[in-house]
């Protein structure tokens, strides 16, 4: 007892309760249930007492033996004593009925079995007009209910009975045996409509049945007490999960947005937890208390808040975007520390969503930031950033806004890093100036400000490592930037620049030190200096942040109303297309991915590959990206990306003849140079994929040598026509046991007579055909032409032998 041995008084306790004596028994049986639990040896030497006692004349004996039965009893003792539990269940006496009811629960818990000996007593316990005995009566119905459903729909039939007795609870007058505050037996209330819940659950004909009474108690129950607000909160929970008609749901649910209003913290929790369940099943009733839901986020209880702002989430759609935004903006900026890494992430992830603009949403993520920067995951920036690139109208908005908010304050991080990877990027446009639309004034900002804005966040006590090499990468871009403006300072912030990364050369941070060498040295090669910080190409637009939100809740609806699998055909929204509107109508996304190489709705795609094509600015880019591939005479392969059924392209570099493209996977450093007339690409077959309106594509395999089942590609496209070819976008699709992945086009124009090129790499078991079905898209004569076309036209040995 109390973690101190009790083995002395137990025989003692024996010995009490095999005495005559009222008092004497029930002193040992006291003593036994404080001393003994059921997983002690000496409890079946009191069996045989309680099976003696049960049978006792004097009715507060055999309470003594039920009581202790209850609290006692093991596996064993229920087995020995159920038979006399369950006779005593029909006992002419409401004292022993109802304790022997309790026994029985605790029986049908240790010995689930033994469930089907109480079940037609626990029917006759529910006729019983003693409210103890139908307390206990529903108590033991309503736990083997929710342990058997066979049970739960033998008791379905009761639900009349059971509606009866509610009804009479909620009708009748004052009963002085039976009041608490006002209320006829709250207990037997709740219990009850608990019951009634697990009755009503699935089944439409029991929740028919106690819909009206269910809507009486939601109406007539006093909930200025406690004592109502727990009947009212049990008569939610019925509703919610019943088969109940729409009008009674949004009556409960504005019974839990009357509780919000309740001064009381632990109603109001409650109400708040409830809501968070239910706002998938009726979003728009919850939605009539908002602006409660938005009081609770200044409540003094931190744990009303974060309930409340995890039901804010939930809340937020297309048409409430802006003012839910709003206020969470606003609690962001007083919110706990602790609130704020999932605040910044949602917010982010409800701009990404339902953002009405793409202004807008820069917009809220630049408030994020400068609001509470140091708590802002590595997603949502890097999602930031990638929309930033997408949105070449806003670029120079948005490093305008950037370099002003971080010129005011330099101690929010990821505000930092934002700033300063698209001041970098985009300091060029930065500098030419623009408009704002809202008729701000823009303050002019020139290659001098940027410079020393990068250099105060460098000597900044924020400033952490991975700023600095951000600012260092920053710097390197805007040398190339300014050269191209040609700017009147050009000369003296070159040497500025050069100076700042030559600071650092000796920096105790390896990574910063490297690259300070590195950009330095780089700038002694002005001829590729220009091709290796060349703007970058636009990222690929995907919802990189879904599933990184740390809350429990995600941000809107859960219900998915697009497929997310990007469009074979070219009708993803998210990345803009080449040319207008196809005039021929393909098979939709569905079936094409269900019928390549096969015709069951069961076949799988391993690869997809669809290109963005990216204009490059020139011959003269092209060309320093050309010294960039003879600098290094290979450029690693881009990692596959197997996950995705979308492979992302990789920037072409070099828009000259096939063997130097075939280079870009063969290292030439590896073997010795071959005289002009031996070159491999003489050797190589080239087989024709497709031939139509004068547009000529063929394709031209070629086996890795380094990389063992690796197939190289390369498609030209021939122009025989007279008429220029615009807009050509090339898609193809492989099998599911293949992978693909493919570059970008040499250029998406084909003038007249001329060819261009794209190359592509097929991961092919050993001994597995090759077989492409491939989508053509293009324009000429101004009408947009669609074709697709299947080719298996390659050897059968082209991938070796099994």
């Amino acid at each position: 007892m109390l973690g101190y041995p009790a083995h002395f008084g137990q025989i003692e306790c024996l010995k009490l309760v095999a005495s005559p004596r009222f008092a004497d028994k029930r002193l040992g049986y006291l003593g036994i249930m404080l001393l003994l639990d059921e997983n002690q040896e000496v409890l079946t030497l009191v069996t045989n007492s309680l099976k003696n006692d049960m049978n006792h004349s004097n009715m507060y004996a055999v309470g003594l033996a039920l009581c202790t039965f209850a609290n006692i009893s093991s596996e064993e003792m229920s087995r020995d004593l159920a038979n006399e539990i369950e006779k005593l269940l029909g006992s002419s006496n409401t004292y022993i009925r109802k304790k022997a009811a309790l026994c029985a629960l605790r029986v049908i818990r240790r010995v689930p079995d033994l469930m089907d000996h109480f079940v037609s007593k626990a029917k006759s316990l529910l006729q019983d007009r003693n409210h103890g005995v139908l307390l206990a009566g529903i108590t033991l119905i309503t736990e083997m209910c929710e342990l058997d459903e066979k049970v739960c729909d033998e008791f379905r039939k009761a639900t009349g009975l059971l509606v009866k007795h509610l009804k009479n609870l909620v009708t009748t007058g004052y009963s002085a045996e039976h009041d608490v505050l006002g209320i006829t037996d709250p207990f037997l209330q709740v219990k009850i409509l608990r019951l009634l819940r697990l009755l009503g659950r699935g089944d439409p004909a029991s929740s028919e049945i106690m819909n009206d009474i269910l809507a009486q108690v939601a109406t007539n129950t006093d909930s200025t007490k406690n004592v109502g607000n727990s009947i009212l909160y049990e008569t939610v929970l019925t509703v919610l999960e019943i088969e109940a008609d729409s009008g009674l749901r949004v009556m409960a649910i504005n019974i839990l947005g009357k509780f919000l209003t309740n001064r009381d913290n632990n109603i109001r929790y409650v109400a708040l937890n409830t809501l968070n369940k239910v706002v998938s099943i009726d979003t728009n009733a919850v939605q009539r208390h908002r602006n409660t839901i938005l009081d609770c986020l200044r409540d003094g209880d931190i744990s009303i808040r974060r309930r409340a702002l995890e039901l804010s989430y939930a809340l937020v759609n297309e048409s409430n975007v802006r003012v839910m935004i709003r206020e969470l903006l606003s609690f962001l900026e007083v919110a706990d520390n602790e609130f704020k890494l999932g605040m910044t992430t949602q917010i982010c992830l409800a701009a990404e969503r339902f953002a009405p603009n793409k202004r807008w949403q820069i917009d809220t993520v630049l408030r994020v930031l400068k609001v509470a920067g140091n708590y802002v995951r590595e997603e949502v920036l890097a999602a930031f950033i990638r929309l930033t690139c997408h949105t070449p109208e806003l670029q120079f908005y948005t490093s305008q806004r950037l370099y002003a908010a971080l010129s005011n304050d330099l101690s929010q991080e990821s505000l930092t890093l934002a700033a300063v990877w698209i001041i970098g990027e985009f300091g060029d446009v930065l500098l030419q100036g623009g408009t704002i639309d809202d008729g701000e004034e823009v303050k002019q900002v020139t290659d001098t400000d940027i410079i020393n804005l990068l250099e105060l966040v460098l000597s900044s006590p924020y400033a952490k490592t991975l700023i600095r090499q951000f600012v260092l990468t920053a710097l390197s871009k805007l040398s190339v930037r300014f050269s191209e403006l040609s700017t009147p300072q050009q000369s003296h912030n070159q040497d500025r620049i050069s100076e700042i990364l030559h600071r650092f050369s000796s920096n105790l941070e390896l990574e910063i030190q490297q690259r300070s060498v590195e950009f330095s040295h780089l700038f002694e090669l002005a001829n590729v200096k220009g091709g290796v910080l060349e703007r970058m190409p636009p990222p690929e637009i995907r919802a990189t942040m879904m599933g990184t939100v740390s809350e429990r809740r995600t941000v809107g609806s859960t219900r998915t109303d697009k497929d997310t699998v990007v469009d074979l055909i070219g009708d993803d929204l998210t990345s803009p297309t080449n040319g207008s509107s196809s005039a021929t109508s393909g098979p939709s996304t569905q079936d094409l991915l269900a019928d390549i190489f096969g015709t069951g709705g069961g076949s799988d795609l391993g690869g997809l590959g669809s290109p963005t094509s990216h204009a490059n600015g020139g011959g003269q880019q092209k060309s320093a990206a050309a010294d960039i591939m003879s600098l290094f005479d290979s450029t690693p392969s881009a990692p596959t990306n197997v996950s995705s059924p979308v492979t992302s392209p990789i920037q072409s570099s070099s828009a000259s003849g096939s063997g130097s493209l075939f280079d870009l996977v063969t290292p030439s450093s590896q073997q010795p140079a071959a005289p002009p007339s031996q070159q491999p690409k003489s050797q190589l077959q080239s087989y024709s994929a497709y031939e139509k309106n004068g547009l000529k594509i063929t394709l031209t395999p070629k086996v890795s040598p380094t990389q063992p089942g690796v197939i190289q590609i390369l498609a030209r496209f021939q122009n025989s026509n007279g008429e220029n070819v615009s807009g050509v976008n090339f898609q193809v699709a492989v099998p599911k046991t293949q992978q693909l992945q493919m570059q970008a086009m040499s250029s998406s124009d084909i003038s007249a007579g001329s060819t261009e090129t794209q190359q592509m790499r097929i991961n092919v078991p050993a001994g597995a055909a090759i077989r492409l079905r491939m989508r053509i898209s293009y324009t000429k004569s101004g009408q947009n032409i669609t074709d697709q076309q299947d080719f298996a036209g390659f050897p059968a040995d082209l991938t070796g032998s099994k």
